[in-house]
């Protein structure tokens, strides 16, 4: 990685494999990487194996400086975070951060989302654009602060819902939209060419809640339409799912 002297210094958060995309093109960029925070592990699944997020496992092997803090308000952590004097912080899927560190900057810190803000705020925006039946969609860069989703606007970027999209595509499509927004915010930031403009409430954005057992479950008394929708805009993952009767037993 050849790094420039007039980049400014990044501190990177991210979790999952959206968030590795967008850390890969800044590294292939030549931005200073001087930490990179992500979730810490867990154990899922059946034999409740430690898994590692996509971001943790990317960062190892390209030898990326690595923190998985449990408490993002813990003084040790906050002060780490300071002495490394970062220029700009980056935040893709990632939890809500406090104010205390995305104060830290002298750039602020800039959230990548899923979604035409302020539409669809919340955890979910791929699967929930497509569970409505959207047509359109697309990703932005806003200045976090102290409520989810809700800073200024500084750059987004649209594209067309294909009627054949499912979760897994359109995941694809937005990630190639987001690393080279997440670039060009950075670039306009520091040339102060780029100004952030405040998020306009119409009262017609629809929510990005997280996904539960509940409104993942297909309601058959629905049009066909919004039945393949759903199922659309939870393939291949998490699945939406149902009941059925096999021979008199009910199953799932």
């Amino acid at each position: 990685m050849n790094e420039s002297p007039l980049l400014p210094r990044v501190i990177f958060y991210g979790t999952p494999e959206f968030a590795r995309y967008c850390l890969d093109a800044l590294i292939v960029a030549g931005y200073p990487i001087i930490m990179v925070i992500t979730a810490p592990d867990r154990r899922s699944g059946r034999g409740k194996k430690i898994n590692s997020s996509a971001v943790k496992e990317y960062s190892v092997k390209k030898k990326l400086p690595l923190l998985q803090p449990e408490n993002l308000k813990d003084s040790n952590f906050v002060s780490r975070l300071k002495n490394l004097q970062p220029e700009i912080q980056i935040v893709v899927a990632f939890r809500m951060l406090p104010k205390v560190v995305w104060k830290v900057p002298s750039y602020g810190t800039i959230n990548l989302h899923a979604s035409l803000l302020p539409n669809y705020r919340g955890a979910a925006p791929i699967n929930w654009v497509l569970i409505n039946g959207e047509k359109k969609t697309g990703v932005s860069t806003f200045l976090i602060n102290e409520q989810i989703d809700t800073g200024a606007v500084l750059l987004q970027k649209e594209v067309s819902i294909g009627k054949e999209y499912n979760v897994g595509i359109l995941h694809d499509i937005l990630s190639k939209l987001g690393a080279p927004l997440i670039i060009k915010t950075i670039e306009g930031l520091v040339s102060r060419s780029l100004s952030a403009i405040n998020q306009q409430i119409s009262g017609q954005e629809k929510e990005a809640p997280k996904l539960t057992t509940e409104n993942t479950r297909l309601d058959w008394t629905l049009q066909i339409e919004h039945i393949q929708n759903k199922i659309n805009g939870l393939s291949p993952n998490p699945g939406a799912w149902t009941f059925f009767k096999n021979k008199g037993e009910k199953g799932e």
